[in-house]
């Protein structure tokens, strides 16, 4: 299984950015899948998750202005991000989970937990400038 990022750059605070995630390997769709970020310092975060089913979950930093989507025929996961802010500036994973994971999103309604990922891409660097 292979999880490539791309779409990560420089963009100045009130800006917009597009994370792709091009997924191979699974034979099926992947149960839960999500965007989690890492700040210099900080631990890594849950940003936002999908299920199997389409449903969404997200932190509630970004709630209202990162969006996560998946293309199945194009076996790609998404995440618009809108209205940056200098601290949304880290390092954007793209991650793929099993049942566990779909299970934690849909009971707790929040982005999967890192230690539910089976998947890792290797990230995307977002820097939001003031």
């Amino acid at each position: 299984v292979q999880l490539v990022e791309s779409g990560g750059g420089s963009v100045r605070a009130g800006g917009s950015l597009k994370l792709s995630c091009a997924v191979s390997g699974f034979t099926e769709s992947a149960y839960c899948m999500g965007w989690f970020r890492q700040a210099p310092g900080k631990e890594r975060e849950g940003v936002a998750g999908i299920g199997s089913d389409g449903n969404t979950t997200y932190g509630d930093s970004v709630k209202g202005r990162f969006t996560i989507s998946k293309d199945n025929a194009k076996n790609t996961l998404y995440l618009r991000m809108t209205s940056l802010k200098p601290e949304d500036t880290a390092q954007y994973y793209c991650a793929a989970g099993g049942l566990s994971c779909l299970a934690y999103i849909r009971a707790l309604g929040v982005p999967p937990s890192a230690r539910l990922v089976d998947y890792w891409g290797k990230g995307a660097l977002v820097t939001v400038s003031s």
